[in-house]
């Protein structure tokens, strides 16, 4: 089933423009939720507003937006009020400046939306803008208007379409020397930075995120399992099977011993593969000591 688009609108370089759609690329939707109960009847609970004057619920169709513009005094804002506040990105996505994708920042990063075409009419003009930012290798800046708020946001080629990923605002990200001032002082070791990288060339593998695996969400949902079984009972805490990591001193130590670790489970991946049968030693003898035996000779 296709998302549903979150915005539409158009899509424009200079004076190229297409009818586009944005929606969603994450998902919240498989993760455990839960309800808030009545502890004593165990039925479902619901949030009210309550009037701060009279304490007495307030019917939803009662409750609007108020902008406080002194102590306890509101300027009432309507939905219609909201939506009649237009600029150019609430409509339409101006690709006004382009960037090498490498060259932003991550900590600005926000959140990753699929941009496609709106309708069959607009493909044509979306694939010309898509295959000139991909022939560049470049990705475009825009601003758009999503939950009534605008946002920098990074336009560049992603599969059959394009991706849109909102950007934070630079007085909303707080440098980085803010928390690592003070540290940063001390010098790597040859011999340490020699063994810590071949450990990273070790453990060097490709992105795969179907590899990820929400280990908490697994334990909560086992937890969840044991207890439908076992009615109100908790079960008891078990200890971590896995090595829990110590407060290492030797830093040369841990390295080898990282290195080890890894050689011992490159055999051991080795055998699982069918790679770990003895092969005859030099001179035409078993690793037991006897010769194999004779192959068949040509005639």
């Amino acid at each position: 089933m296709a998302p549903r688009p979150v915005w539409k609108g158009y899509l424009k370089l200079s004076l190229v423009t297409c009818a586009v759609e944005v929606s969603g690329a994450t998902s919240q939707s498989e993760k455990v939720s839960f309800r808030t109960l009545n502890r004593h009847t165990g039925n479902a609970v619901r949030r009210q507003y309550l009037d701060s004057a009279s304490g007495k619920p307030v019917d939803g169709k009662n409750e609007v937006r108020g902008y406080e513009v002194e102590k306890d005094e509101f300027l009432v804002i309507e939905d219609e009020d909201i939506q009649s506040v237009q600029i150019e990105s609430s409509h339409t996505l101006n690709l006004d400046s382009f960037v090498e994708k490498a060259d932003v920042d991550p900590v600005y990063i926000e959140k990753p939306y699929y941009l496609a075409p709106a309708d069959k009419v607009s493909e044509e003009a979306f694939a010309v803008i898509r295959q000139a930012l991909e022939n560049k290798k470049m990705a475009g800046l825009a601003r758009i208007v999503l939950y009534q708020r605008e946002r920098p946001c990074l336009v560049e080629p992603f599969g059959k379409g394009m991706l849109l990923t909102t950007l934070r605002y630079g007085d909303t990200v707080r440098q980085a020397a803010e928390a690592y001032d003070g540290h940063g002082k001390a010098k790597a070791d040859k011999d340490l930075l020699d063994l810590a990288t071949k450990v990273i060339e070790r453990k060097k593998g490709k992105f795969d995120p179907s590899t990820f695996e929400d280990r908490y969400e697994k334990a909560v949902l086992d937890f969840i399992k044991s207890r439908k079984k076992s009615g109100r009972k908790v079960p008891a805490r078990q200890e971590p099977t896995e090595e829990q990591p110590s407060n290492v001193i030797n830093l040369f130590d841990a390295l080898k011993k990282s290195l080890a670790a890894g050689d011992r489970k490159a055999v051991d991946d080795d055998k699982a593969k069918g790679g770990g049968a003895r092969r005859p030693a030099a001179g035409g003898k078993s690793p037991a000591g006897k010769k194999p035996p004779p192959g068949k000779r040509k005639s």
